[in-house]
């Protein structure tokens, strides 16, 4: 079998889509061990890179780029425990041989 870019590509890009293991990856793309390699290797010696930034410049030249970035804050989450926490820290307790009445109905 004469493996094609084309084909790891869409194996790729099957795997985001669908999210299934790499050794699930249907046998139309080519065996998975040498797909997942060739993901794995490709961003690293700029496979990947140069054709994005031809992509990208062709498309910037006719303008269909908008360069504007937008970061939404609203889904940025705190832990569980820290909602409700105090303002001002908890009375100490008091000592065993402190002045004042025990309980409520005792006078000094």
């Amino acid at each position: 079998m004469i493996l094609r870019p084309a084909s790891v590509i869409d194996g790729t890009l099957h795997r985001v889509r669908t999210g299934v293991q790499w050794r699930d990856l249907p046998a139309r793309f080519g065996p998975w061990k040498t797909v997942h390699e060739r993901h794995r290797l490709w961003p690293a010696d700029g496979t990947w890179e140069r054709p994005l930034q031809q992509i990208q410049a062709a498309a910037d030249a006719v303008g269909e780029i908008d360069w504007d970035v937008s970061v939404d804050s609203t889904i940025v989450r705190a832990h569980q425990h820290a909602a409700g926490a105090r303002i001002d820290p908890p009375p100490a307790p008091a000592s065993k041989g402190a002045e004042g009445p025990e309980h409520q109905d005792e006078t000094p």
